[in-house]
């Protein structure tokens, strides 16, 4: 399969969506909306942003450069894991981390690699899923936050209820995502995908 075509390969496709999608909303927000609430408990837009930003920032040199998280916590790889990395133009900086988790991500037989991580090995592939879903919900977060459209894509709803089911139960432990709520009844598969990690529609 050839990795550096997104059309030829279905992961890499649902990837440039959800950084589609997340990117639009960012380019969205308004100046006087940085510091507003979001769905996420103490962050504001800002706040989740950067987080997203800071996420992007880590594929290249774990990616491509095969290096470890531990080689990058106390900031040797050009930024503050833990920090503020947004600066003066936000969007720019956004545009700049999206950009390179795609370079990296669909250079010839990046997924083929495994990446080291946190919690250790990880298949390349496993990790570009799992960024495709954190974008998802985040796209719904941030949408919700500056009052955009909170309507997620089929492809990448059903993308991300198979890739976050499996260990769904293991996310509020992380400290990232709530106790899952009980949907509503009828409720359809993206606000199941949302109750299931602790969104209130």
């Amino acid at each position: 399969m050839n990795t550096m075509d997104p059309n030829l390969n279905p992961l890499l496709t649902r990837h440039s969506e959800a950084l589609a999608l997340f990117g639009g909303h960012v380019h969205a927000v308004r100046e006087d909306q940085w510091q507003a609430p979001t769905p996420c408990t103490d962050w504001s837009v800002r706040d989740l942003v950067n987080h997203l930003t800071v996420e992007q920032l880590w594929v290249p040199p774990l990616v491509t450069e095969q290096r470890t998280t531990e080689e990058g916590a106390d900031g040797a790889f050009g930024f503050d894991p833990d920090g503020d990395g947004l600066g003066d133009d936000p969007v720019a900086v956004w545009d700049r981390a999206a950009a390179g988790a795609h370079e990296a991500f669909t250079a010839p037989g990046a997924l083929e690699r495994t990446v080291q991580l946190s919690y250790g090995e990880t298949p390349c592939s496993a990790y570009c899923s799992q960024m495709v879903a954190d974008l998802v919900v985040h796209a719904w977060d941030l949408a919700r936050a500056i009052g955009a459209d909170e309507r997620l894509p089929d492809d990448l709803v059903n993308f991300a209820v198979r890739e976050v089911g499996p260990y769904s139960a293991e996310l509020e432990k992380s400290g990232l995502f709530a106790a899952p709520v009980e949907p509503p009844p009828g409720a359809d598969v993206q606000t199941k995908l949302l109750s299931l990690l602790g969104r209130r529609v």
